[in-house]
């Protein structure tokens, strides 16, 4: 069985009307109290709410500034996103983010990219929205000319998306932040998966879902001649866990599908399985956030038992 460790998702859009200081004293207090079990925080990324109506004009943190900030904060922990909207920031700049953070902070960087989704922030940040095959294209491209900024003296790039010419990033990092790339599209994600990632990470909603994306991803690896093991599977999942089935149903009344739901007993069940399956790293959103009681109940009656 491969190693496996749990990290937290901690919100960029305020909830509940909390906004300012009282939201960021909140992150950084939920934080503290898990930095003892939980060995990564990730981040999401993004502009704006996506929805009108209650909770459109809720408080967003953007991503890179959180991270960096986290990152000074709690120097024990490793830093991720989960995951950079690609067309939010040219390739070239964010390996040179990236590079700068990862000298800065020891390598506590994992960059989480994906190829972005959300139409709405788009047009309202002034960015064009092409089609779903457009996006991944350019997703392809951004990490190729990532990985060649950290390990070439200049790069010089012509794609169909981006020109490069001449760029240089220094110091590059060392070591070289692993690249998660976020989606389970199983005709064009997962090639891109297959071809460039370091890790995976996937937001399949059941065990049997997350099989069948592996099973998939593992063809693509064939194709390409690339070894599926040598990409870490991680899952992105919301959590509703209390000690009584009435306390989980009132946390799960907030609207989400919770990936692991249930007393204790039935989330280790729950977490089990897809630890079967080879899944290695989860990025977890305790849906009672920001009370602490599901993330501390979690390290104590699942993560205490499995590890």
């Amino acid at each position: 069985m491969k190693e496996f460790e749990f990290g937290i998702k901690v919100p960029t859009l305020s909830e509940e009307g909390v906004r300012g200081s009282i939201f960021v004293s909140q992150i950084l207090q939920y934080i503290h109290d898990a930095q003892d079990t939980y060995k990564t925080i990730w981040v999401s990324d993004h502009l704006m709410p996506w929805v009108k109506g209650p909770g459109g004009d809720a408080d967003a943190l953007e991503c890179w500034t959180m991270m960096t900030y986290l990152a000074g904060i709690f120097k024990d922990l490793t830093i991720g996103s989960a995951v950079l909207c690609n067309s939010f920031r040219n390739p070239t700049l964010l390996a040179k983010m990236a590079a700068t953070f990862n000298a800065l902070t020891d390598g506590r960087l994992v960059l989480g990219i994906g190829a972005g989704w959300s139409e709405v922030e788009y047009k309202g940040y002034g960015y064009d929205f092409p089609s779903a095959p457009q996006r991944i294209g350019q997703l392809a491209e951004a990490v190729q000319i990532i990985k060649r900024m950290w390990t070439e003296d200049e790069v010089h790039f012509k794609g169909r998306y981006f020109n490069v010419r001449g760029a240089r990033c220094y110091p590059r990092p060392d070591p070289r932040p692993p690249i998660m790339i976020g989606g389970s599209g199983e005709q064009l994600m997962l090639r891109v998966v297959a071809r460039y990632a370091d890790w995976w990470n996937t937001h399949a909603t059941t065990p049997e879902m997350v099989k069948h994306k592996m099973d998939v991803l593992r063809d693509h690896c064939s194709k390409v001649g690339r070894d599926f093991d040598s990409i870490k599977t991680t899952l992105e999942g919301f959590v509703a866990i209390a000690e009584t089935e009435e306390e989980v149903k009132r946390i799960s009344s907030r609207g989400r599908r919770a990936h692991f739901a249930g007393t204790p007993e039935q989330v280790l069940d729950q977490v089990t399985s897809y630890i079967d399956l080879g899944v290695e790293h989860f990025l977890l959103r305790f849906l009672d956030q920001p009370r602490k009681d599901g993330a501390k109940l979690f390290a104590e009656k699942v993560i205490q038992q499995i590890t």
